[in-house]
């Protein structure tokens, strides 16, 4: 037949790893995977008996020892903070014969420091004293009141190093002034330290009518029976009088 041409479609070349795997070759890897099945089975039915038998025997040491692991987690941190301190506690309220020793204040944290100025106080019959030392306490550590009903803030300043550490100088006089009487209300505003205060923050303290308690005076604070309001010149005029002084002026029964 002339004047015709017939096209013929050759086959697209097969690619590698595109053709369906030999018959032999799947029925060998079913074979496979009923035999694994059959294997797990077998043992799963051999080892769940016993595994049940571990558990009932084990189940409740086990239960116990994650309820432990887990309140070790949670309550381990609050037992350990709770113990430091009841211990540091049992430590500021320590007492050694003359009184509290100057040492024992040297050892304390920066916040029992401030516990202990304030158990002074409340030693003394300031009863109301509490500690307000922390984040945003504008420069008070402890307030209290008197039994002459002068309102005293306190700021502490504890030095480990005792006199040997860095001396207070005026910028904690600074922070200490501007909040003691406006913001505090105190009458009587005082710092007090186990350490030594700088020549010009005394001298800024007597302008400004700031009292300082450097560690001689609070080692004789401390270590006595006298209260600071007795050891401490200069203080302003009771707002009531003391209860004692009172029933000793009251007139006697025979007196007309």
């Amino acid at each position: 037949m002339t004047g015709r041409r017939y096209l013929t479609r050759t086959a697209a070349p097969r690619r590698p790893g595109r053709g369906r795997r030999p018959v032999h070759r799947r029925r060998r890897r079913q074979g496979l995977d009923a035999v694994g099945l059959l294997v797990a089975a077998a043992l799963t039915s051999a080892l769940l008996p016993q595994a049940r038998q571990w558990l009932e025997r084990h189940g409740a040491s086990i239960a116990a020892i994650a309820a432990a692991a887990l309140a070790a987690r949670v309550l381990l941190p609050l037992l350990v903070k709770a113990v430091r301190r009841g211990v540091c506690a049992w430590a500021a309220r320590r007492r050694r014969p003359g009184g509290w020793d100057i040492r024992l204040l040297d050892g304390l944290h920066h916040t029992e420091f401030e516990v202990a100025v304030r158990d002074l106080m409340r030693r003394d019959g300031a009863h109301d004293a509490v500690r307000v030392g922390g984040a945003g306490d504008n420069g008070a550590d402890v307030k209290g009141t008197d039994p002459a009903g002068r309102r005293w803030v306190i700021q502490c300043k504890h030095r480990r190093d005792g006199v040997a550490g860095a001396a207070v100088g005026t910028p904690d006089l600074h922070v200490l002034n501007g909040t003691g009487r406006p913001v505090h209300g105190g009458d009587v505003v005082v710092l007090v330290t186990n350490g030594r205060f700088t020549a010009p923050a005394r001298q800024f303290a007597r302008s400004q009518r700031l009292h300082l308690v450097d560690r001689v005076l609070l080692g004789a604070w401390a270590s006595g029976s006298t209260p600071l309001w007795e050891l401490l010149p200069h203080l302003p005029a009771p707002r009531r009088r003391h209860p004692a002084s009172r029933r000793a002026r009251q007139p006697q029964p025979n007196e007309f």
